[in-house]
């Protein structure tokens, strides 16, 4: 099947890959003219242009973009402009649902199908595969499902002990139509949602353990420092490498993201190459606010998203505020260090 895929990013460039391994033709376009002239090399039809981009693709035409969630609007409408009915826009990147629903109306209205589909896997999916959360029309999505279907990992081995409902018959493949136009953004929101969760909860966990050995440390002894209750249950040194790797074997909090987790402390056990400021894309934000607007209350997720926050310094003032306060009602001089 054709493909024709916009934006040659970390993920863009390797789904085509993906997908040209299992015999599709991708016709692929990026402002960077090597990452184009790179795929062109390994079997991908470049385009030199946006107009050029279209030319290429056979009708009914399938457009893929791999963009910025803050740029995707815009291209699809100049995308849009340059197609006809019957042709589908596909946005595989983290945008705003809302966006999607919108958009999924408008085009709609000019004969055109818009499809979003939520993409999972990274830079790791050119071999494990994309989970593929999708919303957009019925007949568009069925059209679409030898792309789907490639690009998803497929079904795992040993992984057949969970019913698989009856309308989600490709879930145990990886991929799954949501719902309509929005669906499947919304869904993706969520998952980065929860990503946002079980990464706060390693990180807290395993800062834990690397605190087991507060009772061997000399502690100041004045009116500012709590004193350590008990120094003799804090005395062991535990190797986070090695626990982080004996968890991911039969372990009930096993999982990839602990997998990556072993292999990022194996390689680097202080972490001393990172800085610890934590970005936030946009979908964790998204979240809390359906969480808000239907009354679902998510405090492990609002938890980790301030977190991200604190951790880019946005908390420096309030800190500053707590200290000041402190010394104001009783004298209390900050420790430094």
């Amino acid at each position: 099947m054709q493909l024709g895929m916009m934006g040659l990013g970390r993920m863009g460039a390797n789904m085509v890959r993906r997908l040209m391994k299992d015999g599709h033709e991708c016709v692929v376009y990026d402002i960077n003219a090597a990452a184009v002239a790179d795929l062109a090399k390994e079997g991908g039809i470049g385009a030199s242009s946006l107009e050029d981009f279209i030319a290429k693709l056979a009708k009914p035409r399938a457009v893929w973009l791999m963009l910025p969630a803050a740029i995707t609007g815009n291209v699809v409408h100049q995308v849009a402009a340059l197609l006809e009915p019957g042709d589908t826009i596909i946005d595989g990147g983290n945008s705003n649902y809302r966006a999607a629903v919108d958009l999924g109306a408008e085009l709609g209205a000019r004969g055109l199908n818009f499809i979003d589909v939520g993409t999972s896997g990274g830079v790791w999916g050119l071999d494990r595969g994309y989970c593929l959360m999708i919303g957009g029309p019925d007949e568009a999505v069925k059209r679409l499902d030898p792309i789907f279907a490639t690009l998803a990992p497929g079904a795992e081995k040993g992984a057949d002990n969970v019913a698989t409902p009856a309308k989600a018959d490709t879930a145990a493949h990886g991929y799954l139509h949501c719902g309509p136009s929005g669906a499947g953004h919304f869904v993706k929101m969520v998952h980065n949602g929860i990503e946002y969760g079980l990464m706060a909860a390693y990180a807290e966990g395993f800062n834990i353990l690397k605190a087991a050995d507060a009772g061997k440390e000399r502690r100041a002894a004045d009116a500012e420092t709590t004193p350590l209750d008990q120094p003799q249950y804090y005395q062991f040194d535990i190797d986070l490498p090695a626990v982080a790797e004996v968890w991911r074997h039969g372990s009930v909090i096993g999982s990839w993201l602990l997998d990556l987790t072993a292999g990022a402390l194996a390689q680097d056990p202080e972490l001393a190459n990172f800085g610890g400021r934590v970005s936030d894309s946009g979908e964790g934000r998204w979240t809390l606010k359906a969480a808000i607007d239907t009354g679902v209350p998510a405090p492990v997720l609002s938890t980790a998203l301030f977190d991200r926050f604190s951790s880019r310094g946005e908390s420096e003032f309030a800190d500053k505020m707590l200290s000041a306060m402190r010394y104001a009602f009783g004298g209390h001089l900050e420790k430094k260090g």
